[in-house]
């Protein structure tokens, strides 16, 4: 459940006075890792029975009702104030730059005549308007709020407690900085200035996956496939935000390829295994962080390359 702490306010977006002064790649930056927030969102609602229900408890605007509009239920109080609006257009002079209108449009299936009032109507809509567009699914007195949240929470969760999913543990990330040395557990990133360019080099594991799915899931964090896709993560997400004079990203993998592919035939086997189904879901996250990260990507393939199964991806 997503929803506000304080009164009469859910979220009314980005700071615009900071936004302002920042520079473009900030800008840039920002937009990007929020609308990716939002696609994680969708993707767990699709894929991982995960739900997101948002309770609007005040004025939703910009950003923040695009974080609304990325839940599978909005639930608005209604109490004359509360609202959902995207003001970009009228207060700003810009269109929407996370995925607002997209997801009016194609996502609720909202007329494209009241999208286009909706968008540029600064002090946004509320109330039975708000329904009668599509704009939210459903209305709640405020005395009633808490109850009817929790209820509709019930109802999107369903009756499955999931007695086979027990969890694991991430632990925090083993990340070393030496200069222009970037050290994780099986990942190095070694930044050239002069050249600004910076070489990643992805590590293998030693030996075989000869683990069975109990052995994974006891692993944990520490399981090869899923640390390598956090150590990626957090790296491209380093550089991308702190290193913007570091334009050229080469890709380089060190491992045998019958030992990488030994990982890859364990997730085609597991089919139906939870665990292995988020890791897999997790490098789709991963490399699609790395497609929108707008840097030149090289890859570079040599004897003794890895490039195999997901890494070839």
């Amino acid at each position: 459940i997503i929803t506000s702490a304080k009164p009469r306010v859910f979220s009314s977006g980005a700071n615009i006075k900071m936004l302002a002064t920042a520079s473009h790649a900030a800008k840039v930056n920002f937009c990007k890792f929020t609308n990716e927030t939002r696609c994680a969102m969708e993707q767990a609602t699709a894929l991982s029975g995960q739900y997101y229900l948002a309770v609007i408890n005040g004025s939703a605007s910009g950003g923040g009702y695009a974080l609304a509009l990325s839940c599978e239920h909005i639930m608005l109080v209604d109490d004359g104030s509360s609202r959902v609006a995207l003001p970009e257009l009228p207060l700003l002079g810009v269109l929407p730059a996370t995925g607002g209108l997209t997801r009016l449009v194609d996502k609720r299936k909202i007329r494209r005549d009241y999208a286009d009032i909706f968008c540029t109507t600064a002090e946004g809509v509320g109330g039975k308007r708000a329904i009668e567009w599509g704009l939210v699914d459903e209305l709640v007195a405020p005395s009633k709020m808490e109850e009817a949240s929790l209820l509709r929470a019930r109802l999107l969760a369903g009756t499955d407690g999931r007695p086979d999913r027990k969890g694991i543990t991430l632990t925090p990330l083993n990340r070393r900085v030496s200069g222009d040395q970037i050290n994780y557990g099986y990942l190095a990133v070694e930044i050239n200035r002069g050249k600004s360019c910076a070489a990643f080099t992805l590590h293998g594991p030693e030996e075989r996956c000869s683990v069975g799915l109990e052995e994974v899931l006891a692993q944990g964090a520490e399981f090869w496939l899923l640390q390598l896709a956090r150590e990626l993560d957090d790296a491209i997400l380093h550089l991308r935000t702190n290193r913007p004079d570091i334009n050229c990203w080469i890709f380089k993998v060190v491992g045998e390829r019958e030992i990488l592919n030994s990982y890859d035939s364990l997730l085609v086997d597991g089919v139906g295994n939870w665990f292995l189904e988020e890791i897999r879901l997790f490098w789709i996250r991963v490399l699609k962080r790395l497609d929108v990260t707008s840097r030149s990507l090289m890859a570079i393939v040599d004897t003794g390359s890895g490039f195999s199964g997901i890494l070839f991806e």
